[in-house]
């Protein structure tokens, strides 16, 4: 058999059933198998960028690989900056590139370079397979790296001699691998230990808590110890739902910050997840003074990797927090159930009011023009059916979309991590892709659209009904904020312009640009007709773009 049928064959053994790519001419062997193996989907992007965002999301959502095919040295060039999100997000993926004959090695051929070497800062694994009889062997290792916790992409180059070579070693499947190991019940006590002498603790989640499908295990244990639960600042993931009373938001970027959040907290528990990625320097660590800090982890690699826990576990995280869940209830007595009661009791009323100031400040604004930023998101819930999966590039409007949608699952919500923008698109396409019955809503910022705009030929092109809502306020207000915060710290004149942060001169015509790509296309700037565009949008059953003019930096 040649090269490409173990290649393709190794992605049937593996369970894959997509394939995000954008085609070359040295990805001419896997394209022209592509009608031998039917239950393999290729879905075209005009852009790397977005083939690999969008795997990256389909990874996410699907807990399977994502599998990318991007076109030689310039086209993995356009896909290295959602290849970095896709590694600081923890998504499973094997990306492909074809490669030059290797008999043209040393002529520098048209569009040849060192692949391995480019992919190789933003992976788990950067290989090339040199000859057909490594394929099987490289394939089933590149999938078991990309799976490993804590999960990521690895590269692998596939050179069109090598996929046309001849070979007698076949693909090779994953076999039954249990990672989910069980935590040491020692280190459960331990923890459960500090938990019934915390009088104030607090649980900050990770993305993992999610992947591991441990919601409903880190509610039952923060419920049990009486704990506000905070997220990641950028998250890909819903790990905690986002109306339980325990439910704090995310935490800030930096360390002071961070630190005045948790507030009083006598233990803070940090569950699956990097913790921190600050953007501003800040002296001091994250923890209240005098602060435990526990930390569970399903890779030992995270585990103590930027603070130095008082107790630290490693395990699947459903196993491990629920058998600290029942570690505490069995030890617990009736005085700290009392506490744990009140405290309980004491973060429902303060959600009440938390709830209670935000509605009141969405009415504070409900008339304002342009739209309000907690109108607009406020109207968009109100238009689309409870069971919407939201892929949120918001940025700025961001705590106002977390606090108008209701999001209880693993499922409803995903985000970008890494900070690079662009994804809300892209990844809205991985999204639909996973979740074919789901009505699936991607809210974008203007600025951040135009990194992946390309998105939506693909939804046009596949069928997929997705609502693209573009928030335009004409400018990069998260930099402007930045720029505030910036010459805040060191000291700079806050009475300049923001220079180059402005989207006008010209301005961007999104439902112009949507239409050129075959997606219809409605813009709102009265808010009183916000919330029928976007119902018509959700029932077309087709992708459609819906512009919405919102408020500026004020």
């Amino acid at each position: 058999m040649r090269g490409r049928h173990v290649f393709m064959q190794s992605l049937v053994k593996h369970g894959v059933r997509h394939i995000f790519g954008n085609p070359g001419t040295t990805e001419s062997p896997l394209i022209d198998s592509l009608p031998e193996y039917p239950q393999i989907d290729y879905v075209v992007a005009l852009h790397e960028g977005v083939a690999l965002g969008a795997a990256s999301f389909y990874a996410q959502a699907t807990g399977r690989t994502g599998v990318v095919n991007v076109h030689v040295a310039p086209g993995l060039g356009n896909a290295l900056g959602m290849l970095y999100s896709a590694l600081k997000a923890s998504s499973p993926m094997v990306v492909t590139a074809g490669q030059q004959d290797t008999r043209m090695r040393l002529r520098d051929p048209l569009l040849g370079h060192d692949l391995v070497a480019m992919a190789a800062p933003v992976t788990k694994w950067s290989v090339q397979a040199e000859r057909a009889d490594e394929l099987g062997p490289l394939l089933r290792r590149a999938f078991k790296i990309a799976n490993d916790p804590p999960a990521g992409p690895v590269f692998v180059a596939l050179p069109i001699d090598v996929m046309e070579q001849e070979t007698d070693i076949d693909a090779i499947g994953p076999g039954t691998l249990y990672r989910a190991g069980r935590p040491d019940p020692d280190g459960v006590t331990d923890v459960a230990r500090l938990l019934l002498a915390s009088r104030a603790p607090v649980i900050v989640a990770g993305d993992d808590v999610a992947r591991a499908g441990a919601n409903d295990a880190l509610v039952a244990l923060a419920e049990r110890i009486g704990a506000p639960v905070w997220v990641e600042g950028l998250r890909h993931q819903l790990s905690f739902p986002s109306t339980h009373p325990s439910a704090r938001g995310a935490v800030p970027f930096d360390a002071a910050a961070i630190r005045k959040a948790l507030g009083g907290a006598d233990l803070v528990l940090l569950a699956g997840g990097p913790f921190f990625e600050d953007v501003w320097y800040a002296a001091g660590d994250p923890f209240p003074d005098g602060a435990v800090v526990v930390q569970l982890e399903e890779s030992p690699q995270r585990l103590a990797y930027n603070y130095a826990p008082q107790a630290g576990l490693v395990g699947q995280l459903q196993h491990t927090l629920r058998a600290v869940h029942d570690s505490v209830g069995a030890s617990a007595d009736d005085s700290y159930r009392t506490a744990a009661a009140r405290r309980n009791a004491a973060l429902k009323a303060a959600k009440d009011d938390e709830t209670a100031s935000y509605q009141a400040r969405v009415q504070k604004a409900w008339n304002r023009l342009p739209m309000s930023m907690a109108r607009a998101m406020s109207e968009i819930r109100a238009a689309v059916p409870a069971n919407t999966v939201v892929v949120d590039e918001s940025i700025t409007a961001n705590i106002d979309l977390a606090r108008a949608f209701e999001f209880s699952k693993a499922g409803d919500y995903y985000s970008g991590r890494g900070g690079g923008i662009g994804q809300g698109l892209a990844g809205a396409i991985g999204a639909k892709v996973a979740h074919p019955d789901r009505v699936v809503v991607a809210v974008s910022g203007d600025g951040s659209a135009m990194y992946s705009i390309q998105a939506l030929w693909t939804a046009a092109h596949h069928k997929l009904a997705i609502v693209f809502v573009i928030l335009a306020n004409r400018e990069y207000r998260v930099l402007k904020h930045n720029l505030d915060v910036y010459r805040q710290r060191f000291g700079e004149l806050m009475n300049h312009p923001y220079p180059h942060m402005d989207l006008t001169q010209p301005g961007l015509g999104f439902v112009d640009m949507a239409r050129g790509m075959g997606v219809a296309g409605t813009a709102v700037t009265n808010p009183d007709d916000l919330r029928a565009a976007i119902a018509r949008a959700v029932a077309s059953g087709e992708p459609h773009l819906v512009e919405v003019a919102i408020e500026g930096k004020r």
